[in-house]
């Protein structure tokens, strides 16, 4: 070791040793703050490079099939066929599904680094559940392309994971401290939840494929919505498994905004499902592209809407603890 290096080590060390704890403690803190935002950032970064390469191998899985050489658009969907306006609406749609779920993807990671690190789970949730979909919205853009058949089986693969992983979310954002330790069943919040999430996606699925009466399933599938309401609350209301008084002033206003579209955004999917081609509960020649456009706009309002107004509190309660 040089003399000059000797003598800025000591120098170094003797200040460290001068200075006071507490400032001590500061810089250390500091630091670590430092290298936990850093890796925050790079996990992010990371995350995002392997959502766009692995949308970019899905390319030949679910690739457009005969083109219209004039517009570009799947054959059945040009002029020529004789097809309507719903029918490429229902194209459009699914584009702009997979397109917007996949901005917001990389939106939501972008910013995860810019919260307080308690809110980090729920930019990483909000995050998970546009990029699921956007998946699942490529697949269903590529059979209806190819095939000009609306899936119902992609569909409900990106409910069955996504619906749970929204109802997560909830306590995620407002805090532990908020979530009571009332029990039915023996289920807390978390179970009241997730059940109620399987049960609603589950009679879906059968009253869609036919594998079950469409009534039937349709009302058994409501008592799963009604189990999250419960759970989760109302705009107007304590849930049964969520104190108001303990959630922050600052995440309020996110939280009710999650309320709503639990309560009133998520009413659109029952009215898609009563055109569905095995329900039939509403006939219409193109029931299949109604139920299929109800569906994208609830997705892309509740997926992306339930990401932003989580964020929007997360950067409220950042700000607030900021100042203190």
């Amino acid at each position: 070791m040089s003399a000059p290096y000797k003598t800025w080590l000591k120098r170094v060390v003797h200040a460290w040793m001068i200075t006071p704890y507490y400032k001590q403690s500061y810089t250390h803190g500091h630091l670590r703050n430092m290298i936990t935002e850093k890796f925050s950032k790079t996990t992010s970064l990371l995350l995002i490079a392997t959502f766009a390469l692995a949308m970019a191998s899905t390319v030949s899985a679910a690739g457009v099939g005969d083109m219209d050489a004039l517009t570009g658009l799947p054959s059945f969907l040009s002029d020529d066929a004789g097809n309507d306006s719903l029918e490429l609406l229902t194209f459009f749609l699914f584009f702009v599904g997979y397109i917007a779920m996949g901005a917001a993807f990389v939106f939501f990671m972008s910013e995860r680094s810019n919260v307080a690190p308690q809110y980090r789970t729920t930019m990483t949730i909000s995050a998970l559940i546009v990029g699921i979909a956007a998946f699942h919205y490529y697949y269903m853009r590529g059979v209806y392309a190819d095939f000009g058949v609306v899936s119902i089986e992609y569909r409900y693969m990106d409910w069955i994971i996504t619906v749970p992983l929204m109802a997560l979310k909830f306590p995620s954002l407002v805090g532990k401290e908020a979530i009571t330790d009332k029990k039915v069943a023996g289920l807390g919040f978390t179970g009241i939840c997730f059940t109620g999430a399987l049960i609603m996606i589950g009679f879906g699925y059968l009253g869609e494929a036919g594998l079950m009466s469409a009534i039937p399933a349709l009302l058994l599938g409501g008592m799963g919505w009604a189990m999250i309401v419960v759970a989760t609350g109302t705009p107007w209301t304590d849930g049964l498994g969520v104190d108001n008084s303990k959630i922050s002033p600052e995440l309020m206003w996110s939280a009710n905004a999650l309320r709503w579209f639990i309560v009133v955004g998520w009413i659109i999917y029952p009215l898609g499902y009563l055109f569905s081609p095995e329900v039939e509960l509403i006939k219409m020649e193109n029931g299949a592209e109604i139920m299929a456009v109800a569906y994208n706009i609830a997705d892309i309002i509740n997926k992306i809407g339930f990401g932003v107004v989580a964020w929007m509190g997360a950067k409220k309660a950042t700000e607030a603890l900021a100042a203190e």
